[in-house]
């Protein structure tokens, strides 16, 4: 009866240690990914800043071919656009921005061809982004370099504090979780104790003793890895239905409840979560299960 009793309780605290590291992995892997998506989302805030170039009267298809090739030059421009003053002319939205028909009141067309340039997010460094704003201008055929000088480094600076914020919160979480892990393991292989004594007393190597452990923690990482895959993919289905805005761009999602179409990133995610079960249980049994054989 006593042997019955120490065998369910020594099931069940096996069994606990294996969903904590199932949860444990799974914690971290989900703010993992939830930092990623943010850390995507803040990319494409800094992407969004746009530098209006505006030309001169009268340049030819050539000055502006050495034009664009200028612009296409530079490493912090992402994307260049030409507009022309006729199609602003018939653009809706900025007509409205002037309520008026002012080409009526002028006589002429006052408006200017320009370039658009979309930037990276390296345009977060202002020494860069203030060079290229002088390169630009001292182009020929140039008149003009516009752009939201206060509001782009204000973003530049939000999206730089929530970054180190993110980092901060997941290392603080890591090592949490990591010394809650390393305890729940250490009490399972605290209840074998006795075990550990009487396999020291009949002569048992350390090798022999540590063999049985090690192989049930390969065993229990695997199924905590599995189970914190399947609970990632989950999460992350739920996620991409009810808040798309959190799915990094070009990544692959369950948002549709379909299969996803790239197998090869989502069979990577849980390889890596049932390789990180297998060795964080590794390790620490090794550690907790070490320093009982050497108590004498």
């Amino acid at each position: 009866m006593k042997d019955e009793k120490k065998l369910r309780k020594t099931r069940t605290s096996y069994a606990v240690s294996t969903i904590s590291l199932a949860l444990v992995l799974f914690l971290l892997s989900a703010v993992g990914y939830l930092t990623w998506a943010a850390l995507g989302v803040g990319k494409t805030l800094q992407e969004s800043t746009v530098v209006t170039v505006e030309l001169r009267d009268s340049l030819d298809d050539e000055q502006h071919a050495v034009l664009r090739r200028a612009f296409d030059a530079e490493q912090l421009v992402r994307e260049t656009t030409f507009s022309s003053k006729e199609e602003k002319l018939h653009d809706e939205a900025f007509r409205e921005a002037f309520g008026q028909d002012f080409e009526a009141i002028l006589g002429e067309n006052p408006l200017m061809d320009s370039y658009e340039l979309s930037l990276t997010s390296a345009s977060a460094n202002r020494a860069r982004i203030d060079s290229l704003i002088t390169r630009v201008g001292r182009l020929e055929g140039v008149e003009g370099v516009f752009y939201p000088e206060q509001t782009t480094r204000k973003l530049h600076d939000t999206v730089a504090k929530f970054r180190l914020v993110l980092l901060l919160f997941g290392c603080a979480l890591l090592v949490i979780s990591l010394i809650l892990l390393h305890n729940t393991i250490r009490l399972v292989i605290a209840s074998k104790r006795n075990l550990i004594d009487t396999m020291k007393l009949v002569g048992a190597s350390r090798g022999f003793i540590l063999r049985p452990l090690l192989g049930k923690s390969v065993a229990q990482g695997a199924i905590a890895g599995v189970i914190a895959a399947a609970l990632l993919l989950l999460a992350l289905h739920g996620l991409g239905t009810f808040i798309p805005e959190l799915t990094p761009p070009n990544s692959s999602t369950l948002a549709t409840g379909s299969i996803p179409a790239d197998y090869l990133r989502v069979g990577i995610v849980a390889g890596m979560l049932i390789v990180c079960g297998i060795v964080l249980s590794l390790l620490f049994t090794l550690f907790a299960a070490y320093k009982f054989i050497r108590k004498s």
